[in-house]
């Protein structure tokens, strides 16, 4: 199988919803069997307004015309609610997605995505991320793993937290100072 081309990652910008909602959507029903659409993700539409305000962020990654990785940061505030999150600026994130043919470890793609808005949740000041995802995803239970994320209870939760039906495993990271 011939290696994809090196995805550019930049900042959302209008025109790229339907690239976005494309590939979302095909991971999400066609590769794990999620009964859902656009209309039950109404951040899809409303991208700027949803993350890119605040400390917030959306991300795409882009091999020629074509949006093959996303990720958003959304800004949830202080801490207000769970153990432990008093005073700290909290993120979600929210919306990592990579096309099948850009992932795995030759690829490294889905990392610089992660890195990417990482940083700039550090550079934004962002100090703890927090993220729901479902059972089903367990390669990406791995991938949040390996890069620092610890799973937490859903009690220890913002209360800004932003939850989906379908989340049922959630993460915390903590951003160094």
């Amino acid at each position: 199988m011939p290696v994809p081309d090196e995805a550019r990652i930049r900042a959302f910008r209008p025109g790229d919803e339907q690239g976005v909602i494309d590939l979302i959507l095909q991971i999400q029903r066609e590769e794990f069997g999620l009964a859902i659409t656009a209309a039950d993700q109404p951040d899809l539409r409303t991208v700027p307004a949803f993350y890119q305000t605040g400390r917030g962020a959306f991300l795409v990654a882009e091999s020629g015309n074509r949006i093959v990785g996303t990720i958003g940061m959304k800004d949830i505030g202080e801490g207000n609610g769970g153990q432990g999150n008093g005073g700290a600026e909290n993120g979600a994130l929210r919306k990592m997605f990579v096309a099948a043919d850009h992932r795995g470890s030759g690829s490294g793609l889905a990392g610089r995505l992660l890195h990417a808005v990482l940083d700039l949740a550090r550079e934004n000041g962002l100090h703890r991320i927090f993220l729901g995802t479902t059972d089903r995803f367990l390669a990406a239970h791995r991938f949040y793993e390996k890069h620092g994320f610890t799973p937490v209870p859903p009690a220890d939760l913002p209360q800004s937290f932003p939850r989906m039906n379908v989340d049922t495993r959630f993460y915390r990271l903590d951003l160094p100072e």
